[in-house]
């Protein structure tokens, strides 16, 4: 299945937009921006040609600022304006979604498309984020995921939106990459989990078409159902909703290791 390559899907223009505005996020809040990355369909693989821009990030305050008695916001959300959609979460925040586990922040931290990288932080979180995440805990994670869009837009309908087509099928083939591959996360990007799934050929080829249907489609282009493709989700949602069960418990190991990287990252 071939690629998309992702330079193509973000406009220098906008790139410049988009680093002026994290450097302007960063003088507002007097926070310190870890790393932001470009989330959703232009970092999985299957952008439309009016894809919005979901850029996320991780900022610290000093660590005078959380010495306080009184919680603080621990998210970052601008307005969105026209194809601009940037938020970020404070890292205590991801340090402890991390912990239950979330595989949001590891996904995050795997993203191709990069706005603001600080290798000196970043390379922990990485280290600790593979440390605490095993991929069989994730999987209550991408079987909600993959359920409430399963619902909400594909059950029931004839034809689907393609954007949500494949809101449904990513997370799907994610709980199909654990249980074929235990022990290993899903990668991020879209065609290099369908291509290491075990998938049957034809069915690849209908991925494929659909991707390129996308590609050319506006955010509310929809297409037909694929019969085989619908039954290979709602086989993976099974195996999701009965392997569901295993909890997270953090041990202290996890908790003396995120404590001692928030302070070092607050520093």
């Amino acid at each position: 299945m071939s690629g998309l390559a992702y330079d193509a899907v973000i406009d220098p223009g906008r790139r410049s937009e988009i680093e002026r505005g994290i450097r302007d996020i960063e003088a507002a809040n007097q926070v310190k921006i870890l790393f932001a990355i470009e989330s959703g369909s232009r970092a999985w693989g299957f952008p439309s040609p009016d894809s919005d821009y979901d850029v996320r990030f991780v900022y610290a305050h000093t660590a005078d600022s959380y010495l306080s008695v009184f919680d603080r916001r621990d998210v970052i959300e601008l307005p969105i304006e026209g194809d601009l959609d940037i938020n970020g979460w404070d890292i205590r925040k991801a340090l402890a979604l991390l912990l239950k586990p979330n595989p949001v922040l590891l996904e995050w931290l795997s993203s191709p498309i990069r706005y603001k990288w600080n290798e000196s932080a970043c390379q922990p979180l990485l280290d600790f984020a593979h440390a605490v995440v095993a991929p069989g805990e994730c999987v209550p994670h991408y079987y909600h995921l993959a359920r409430r869009q399963w619902q909400r837009n594909i059950e029931g309908e004839t034809a689907v939106n393609l954007k949500k087509y494949f809101y449904v099928l990513r997370p799907a083939l994610a709980i199909r990459w654990v249980r074929l591959h235990p022990g290993l996360l899903p990668p991020m990007n879209f065609q290099e989990l369908v291509s290491r799934v075990d998938i049957d050929p034809g069915l690849q080829a209908e991925i494929s078409d659909l991707l390129q249907a996308k590609a050319r489609a506006s955010e509310v282009g929809s297409g037909k159902r694929i019969a085989a493709l619908d039954d290979l989700i709602e086989a993976e949602l099974a195996w999701g909703e009965e392997n569901s069960g295993q909890k997270h418990v953090t041990s202290a190991a996890e908790r003396a290791m995120a404590d001692e990287l928030f302070r070092k990252l607050v520093k």
